[in-house]
């Protein structure tokens, strides 16, 4: 079988097991090997400590797998529609990736079936890695590399059908696949992710300071959040999905049932999670990406989040959605509003 039948292959496959895009990168340096570096010296890492472990792995990816030659790039849709919250309790807000089941253990066992099937499907023997956004490897970097999409403006992967809601996985192996051509950038002149940003997160465009991103903040920060931050948060109190709201492309993106949503949701009661024992955290978020942040985290977060609506009352059937008057650090919430078209 030829290394283009081979392809043919790899994306049959992956399209039988529901994954809504898949390309192929060429297992060797990264482009933007000094980019990195710069941006870890710079301190835009934030307290992210475990970024500046093992360069040089995530800047050449063969050295996670010995005679690595292809990596498979595949992303999973999760874009879907929240129920509205009910009623006026004071609620938080959680990105949307998080809603369902934790995407790691999903896209992982896809991609562990993917190179089963493959397996019995080629001619010869190979090696695989399945990689889901625990290894070091600079994911964004192979999707852009693969033609999964391009790296927008807010940093994140971008594609015209699916905007960015959708989460990555990777496949090294010693197979030798043909690679795909990267994708056009289509972010044009719009700013809108840039101007959204209530924290001022992106310096210029395409750079992100990830110590100012309210996902930072609110999931990876250990510890106290500082104060100049607190207004700026609004009601978000486990990641953040405004410069991916604000984007046209992702007003495209068509909803998925992958991810079914599960408690905690997209708006947990505030009180609930202030009077959360460990013990309560551990059964309710078994199973969800929520998990990742601490008791004290979840409880800091939703502190800061009553806080927040306390000072200004939401509009009548917003589910205690805030956005902001405002850029900056000293930003006043507002309720959010879905940008025009």
């Amino acid at each position: 079988m030829s290394p283009a039948e081979k392809k043919v292959v790899v994306r049959e496959l992956a399209a039988e097991l529901g994954f809504d895009r898949v390309g192929i990168a060429p297992a060797g340096p990264v482009a933007r090997q000094a980019y990195l570096r710069e941006w870890l010296d710079r301190g835009r890492a934030g307290r992210m400590d475990y970024l500046h472990r093992y360069f040089e792995l995530r800047a050449d990816p063969r050295g996670l797998l010995e005679g690595a030659r292809s990596v498979i790039v595949t992303a999973l849709n999760y874009h879907q529609h929240a129920p509205p919250p009910g009623d006026a309790t004071p609620r938080g807000r959680i990105a949307m990736y998080a809603w369902g089941d934790d995407y790691h253990r999903l896209v992982r066992q896809r991609l562990s079936e993917l190179a089963d099937r493959l397996r019995r499907r080629l001619d010869e023997p190979f090696e695989t890695r399945v990689c889901v956004d625990t290894a070091p490897l600079l994911e964004r970097e192979l999707a852009a590399r693969a033609g999964i999409g391009w790296i927008g403006k807010n940093t994140m992967v971008l594609h015209q059908k699916l905007g960015s809601y959708f989460v990555l996985g990777e496949i090294l192996t010693t197979l030798d696949l043909p690679p795909d051509q990267p994708c056009t950038d289509h972010c044009g002149s719009c700013t809108r992710c840039l101007d959204a940003c209530p924290t001022q997160a992106f310096p210029e465009p395409y750079r992100m300071d990830a110590s100012k991103c309210i996902s930072y903040l609110t999931i990876e920060l250990r510890q106290a959040i500082p104060a100049e931050f607190h207004r700026a948060l609004g009601d978000w109190i486990f990641g953040c999905d405004i410069c991916q709201q604000v984007c046209p492309h992702t007003r495209r993106a068509p909803v998925t049932e992958a991810f079914p949503i599960r408690p905690p949701g997209p708006y947990p009661v505030l009180a609930e999670l202030l009077a959360w024992s460990e013990a309560e955290r551990r059964v309710a978020l078994r199973g969800s990406a929520v998990k990742r942040a601490r008791l004290e985290m979840l409880r800091r977060n939703a502190a800061i989040a009553l806080a927040n609506l306390a000072e200004r009352q939401p509009l009548p059937g917003s589910g205690n959605q805030l956005e902001w008057e405002s850029r900056g650090p000293g930003a006043r919430p507002r309720p959010f509003q879905e940008p025009a078209d």
